[in-house]
């Protein structure tokens, strides 16, 4: 054939991106035969680039059933996968993309070694892990799709699968293995020995969905950047969309909250564009900023929306554990902890940060003992310093809970060492003050006043609501007689005469239940946000409890709402 012909005009313009051009020369390719398999399939892929799902549907079906019209069982089987992904990313249609995942099983029967049984382990692979988090039958496909990649002399399918053996691997907690593994995938995409632009997107990705994970997030930036500009030249909309999710929680995690939050309605609105299946990713990152902001009632509706997602589940509990809801968060936490297989290390640790702290609130020492230690294990595996701090704080967290605050002080000061060597704002903060609780119990006002201020320096930037509510209460403490250690720590019931609000301190607290932010409350009581403020501080330190939703629940059992 000459590039006279449509269908090879449309090929070459496929390979040099140019994805109107390709649909444009594959529509001509069919009004001169309109069954053409190959130009259905290119008209599919074109359409996909430029995001015209109807178009894609209708193509790729047509595809399908020209070429299994001619016996091509192999080439039927490949558009199978890709209609597979199609109703997972475009309309998040579970069952019918198991439905054609399985007959593209059947047809490569007795068809292992082609690069289409590459591409559908690559897709199952993916599935595995990302929507059952399941990292053992993960790596049974990656490593399938390695073996079928090489056998065919696909180097882009098999780096993929190479790159889904890292992510598992990470995943199932061989994080150095993995990650390795992972790092040497990109370097070839680098050195350009990728051809394939889906499959070195999807290489990219899944390094720094894997860097999320272990949250390794000096490795994530690294990758972020170059993933961006490789979207950004090839007008990749959606791995582009995905990316600024990705790049949003790096964000979040240094404090860049207003960045996070420009990168995550950016990518919700364009994902909701051009792959609704696909926005619950950016929906419950937001969710999580929200809830860090101390939007929590904004934080539980984008949980809602976001569906089945796994960190929904999380986000759920954490909102739970703000409210001051102990026991809701920590059955909220194993719930989703049971839904995990064991295997599954790395995704497990957040629920398992949250079971510490809820279970111990509780009272439960045993359960948290027993999160503690899991998640303890997972960060001596990964030796990143995030999750070494996240362990430092868990292990503080549960030394309160024993009355040891000397233990527990060391286990802060750990933490925020770790936390602040990272970059973390948010968790630095919050270590901080869990550490001056511990000073206050030791008696040491003093110093847990410094440690209030400095915690202070680095959550006011934030707007931190939840944890900047806690430390005026904590600094309040400092400046009175010693506290217990019941009182520093463990929100103890308060007696009717040491919870005198006054009348506008139950106002406050009235639209604070109603889920009313500082700003919001001072433009319903007509006075000034600082005012607002001074009120919440001055209402935990009478309630005797750490936080705005913490004094609602207080509030409500003594009978002041």
């Amino acid at each position: 054939m000459t590039l006279n012909d449509p269908w090879d005009v449309g090929q070459a313009a496929l390979l040099r991106g140019a994805w109107s051009d390709a649909y444009q020369a594959f529509e001509a390719a069919l009004v001169e035969q309109s069954d053409r398999a190959e130009a259905l399939e290119g008209q599919g892929m074109a359409a996909w680039w430029l995001d015209l799902a109807d178009v894609v549907f209708a193509a790729r079906e047509r595809a399908y059933r020209a070429y299994r019209a001619r016996g091509d069982e192999v080439s039927a089987a490949r558009v199978a996968v890709w209609l597979a992904w199609d109703h997972d990313a475009f309309r998040g249609e579970y069952a019918i993309t198991s439905g054609w995942l399985h007959r593209a099983r059947e047809l490569l029967e007795g068809h292992h070694h082609t690069a289409a049984y590459a591409w559908l382990s690559v897709r199952e692979s993916a599935f595995a892990l990302l929507d059952h988090g399941n990292p053992e039958d993960a790596l049974k496909h990656a490593e399938q799709a390695i073996e079928a990649g090489r056998a065919s002399g696909s180097v882009d399918y098999e780096m993929v699968g190479r790159a889904l053996r890292g992510f598992s691997l990470a995943t199932s907690g061989r994080i150095p293995e993995g990650m390795h593994e992972l790092d040497g995938v990109n370097a070839a995409v680098l050195a350009g020995e990728m051809q394939d632009r889906v499959a070195i997107g999807l290489a990219c990705c899944y390094l720094i969905s894997a860097c999320d994970r272990v949250r390794d997030y000096d490795r994530a930036v690294q990758w972020c950047a170059r993933l961006r500009a490789f979207c950004e030249r090839w007008e990749f909309r959606v791995l582009f969309a995905v990316c600024r999710t990705q790049y949003a929680a790096v964000c979040m995690w240094r404090g860049a909250w207003g960045e996070a939050e420009r990168e995550l309605e950016a990518a919700s609105s364009e994902l909701a564009a051009v792959r609704p299946g696909m926005v619950s990713e950016a929906l419950v990152r937001l969710g999580e900023l929200r809830r860090r902001q101390g939007r929590l009632d904004e934080a539980t509706s984008l949980f809602e929306r976001s569906g089945a997602h796994p960190l929904a589940a999380v986000g759920h509990a954490a909102v739970a554990l703000d409210r001051g809801d102990w026991e809701s968060a920590g059955d909220l936490a194993e719930r989703h902890l049971r839904s995990l297989p064991a295997h599954n290390r790395t995704e497990r640790v957040a629920a398992l940060e949250l079971l510490v702290r809820a279970r111990v609130a509780r009272g439960d020492q045993s359960r948290a003992l027993a999160a503690l230690i899991e998640l303890q294990g997972i960060a001596e595996q990964a030796f990143t310093t995030p999750l070494r701090g996240s362990a430092s704080l868990a292990n503080g967290v549960l030394a309160c809970g024993a009355d040891d605050y000397e233990a527990a002080r060391r286990h802060f000061e750990d933490a925020v060492d770790l936390f602040h060597k990272s970059g973390a704002s948010f968790e630095r903060g919050r270590a901080g003050l869990e550490l001056a609780a511990a000073l206050l119990a030791l008696g040491r006002n003093d110093a847990a006043a410094r440690e209030v201020e400095r915690a202070v320096q680095v959550l006011a930037p934030l707007e931190a609501t939840v944890e900047l509510d806690r430390a005026s209460a904590l600094r309040a403490r400092t400046t009175t007689s010693t506290p217990t250690a019941a009182e520093a720590h463990v929100v103890a019931p308060a007696s009717p005469s040491s919870t005198a609000l006054t009348r506008r301190e139950v106002q406050v607290l009235e639209l604070i239940a109603e889920g009313l932010g500082n700003q919001a409350i001072a433009e319903r009581l007509t006075i000034s946000e600082h005012t607002v403020h001074r009120h919440v501080a001055n209402m935990l330190t009478k309630l005797g409890v750490p936080s705005r939703s913490a004094a609602v629940a207080q509030a409500a059992r003594l009978g002041l709402l």
